[in-house]
């Protein structure tokens, strides 16, 4: 009885420990969706605070009478920005998720980089 034991071994899956394994398909998505957190996270603060200025500087030209504007078009303006910014967020987490084999790895980096940011 001659068995083929190359033949064997060679149908094993792919060692989920390896080194290889571990650098592209979870280390290397982590580290992308950690910078892409960190990023936008950042990127929000910055236009945050830059919409909160342009809105001070339009309440105090409405104050002075040098322009005029109504509540309900800021309110509208915050709205569009709102869907704006969850649209961008809804766009990341799907190419994430696309990065990896199963995008939790990115996912997971999105996320902790978003809470340090």
């Amino acid at each position: 009885m001659n068995m083929n034991i190359n033949s064997i071994t060679s149908e094993l899956p792919t060692d989920m420990l390896s080194s290889t394994f571990l650098v592209g398909d979870v280390g290397a998505p982590f580290v992308i969706g950690l910078a892409a957190g960190y990023f936008a996270k950042k990127m929000l603060r910055l236009a945050l605070f830059i919409g909160g200025a342009a809105i001070v500087l339009v309440l105090v030209a409405n104050n002075y009478g040098i322009t005029h504007v109504s509540t309900d078009s800021l309110q509208n303006a915050a709205t569009a920005a709102t869907a704006a910014a969850q649209q961008s967020g809804g766009f990341l987490m799907g190419h994430l998720s696309n990065i990896s084999s199963k995008g939790a790895s990115a996912s997971a980096g999105f996320f902790l980089g978003l809470k340090f940011g």
